[in-house]
């Protein structure tokens, strides 16, 4: 566990050193710096609960790797339709609150931002949470340990070069 932890903590210093690269543009840009912690923990928030119910059904016998799988499609599909619901949400509250601090961007702006990147990060945390069960499973890891910490700490990263990926294409 400690070389996992180790690893972790070296992945949120780099998540912070790739989020104080776009410091100008979030002070610039008040609704963009709403979006950064809501997403990414929403994110982490999803994957937990993807990773959660993979986990218990793992445990009890029921879970099997396979594209068939009508449980991990379900899920998959948990998570993306709670995203779809959650970013567009987000995207609204986002640019009011940004237009209340004197922000600029245009509603469309930040819908456009926020729903595009939280749902490449929705899908990327299916992804992530899939393979981060399967691979604590095949180590002879227990995934209740394990996963939730991998998946946040993945997504915390993902999640601001997804978010200020989507920003330089749509700005």
């Amino acid at each position: 566990m400690v070389p996992l932890l180790a690893i972790l903590s070296i992945l949120q210093m780099v998540s912070g050193t790739v989020l104080e690269t776009f410091e100008d543009q979030l002070l610039a840009n008040p609704s963009l710096l709403i979006l950064v912690p809501v997403m990414i923990g929403t994110a982490g928030n999803l994957g937990s609960i993807m990773c959660s119910r993979l986990s218990t059904q793992l445990h009890l016998g029921t879970l099997e790797f396979t594209p068939e799988n009508r449980a991990i499609r379900s899920n998959a599909g948990a998570v993306i339709g709670l995203a779809a619901t959650v970013f567009v949400l987000l995207g609204l509250g986002a640019w009011g609150i940004g237009r209340a601090l004197g922000g600029t961007l245009a509603l469309w702006e930040v819908m456009l931002i926020s729903v595009i990147s939280g749902m490449l990060l929705a899908v990327f945390v299916v992804v992530v949470s899939l393979g981060a069960v399967w691979a604590s499973f095949r180590l002879g890891h227990d995934p209740d340990d394990t996963t939730i910490p991998v998946v946040t700490n993945v997504c915390d990263i993902t999640g601001v070069l997804i978010l200020f990926g989507v920003v330089a294409v749509v700005l």
